[in-house]
């Protein structure tokens, strides 16, 4: 993607940009794919989970088309810079990775089917990079809003590990942390390839299946 420094080591709070206090840009009222808002708060009854797993463009389109979701919309997290621009992010030093938010109801999907999503779209033991992409802003990450989901997600981690390790991957690297502030991205970010569907998408996975109905809450 655009403006990408190649940044293999994170900031420092002390040495990240300072952002600003109110972010630059507003969000689209609606979802272009499922009509339905992007801004919370939402309907009563659903959850949300976010995921880091590579350039977000193409990240944000696995999990639209996945049913049981009922938004979803792409930012940054896990950094230290307040409300920072795609060019920010991409030099390296706000210390964010592009994340997509999802929103979804839990009688439908499951946070283990959205894990299993994740971990097959994407190859976690890449570290600071995602096929072609490479900077921190492309790392592997899941960032939990309960400590029900945290629980899951470095169980479901576990068993991916051992099944990756069997077909000669090497070891997770993805980050697991409960979630910190979401800042959106730029209007032109938000299904992005629903929007230019001939347009990059860096997302590619590694072909092992992730066992799902092993890791328990």
């Amino acid at each position: 993607m655009l403006f990408s420094r190649h940044e293999t080591r994170l900031p420092t709070p002390e040495e990240a940009l300072k952002g600003r206090p109110e972010p630059e840009f507003s969000l689209p009222e609606r979802h272009t794919v499922l009509g339905t808002p992007l801004a919370g708060p939402y309907p009563e009854g659903l959850e949300v989970a976010d995921f880091g797993l590579g350039c977000f463009w193409g990240a944000e389109r696995k999990f639209w088309q996945t049913p049981g979701v009922w938004t979803t919309l792409v930012g940054y997290q896990g950094g230290h810079t307040p409300n920072p621009t795609y060019e920010e992010v991409c030099s390296g030093r706000t210390g964010h990775t592009e994340a997509v938010r999802v929103v979804y109801d839990p009688a439908v999907v499951p946070y283990e089917t959205l894990l299993k999503v994740f971990w097959e779209a994407h190859d976690p033991t890449q570290g600071f990079r995602q096929g072609n992409d490479r900077g921190t802003q492309y790392r592997s990450a899941v960032y939990t809003h309960s400590p029900s989901q945290q629980s899951t997600a470095e169980s479901s981690r576990d068993s991916y590990q051992s099944v990756l390790q069997g077909a000669g991957y090497g070891t997770i690297t993805t980050e697991i942390l409960p979630a910190g502030p979401f800042y959106v991205a730029e209007a032109y970010h938000q299904q992005y390839l629903d929007k230019n569907p001939a347009g990059y998408c860096g997302i590619g996975g590694t072909g092992v299946s992730c066992p799902i109905g092993v890791a328990k809450a």
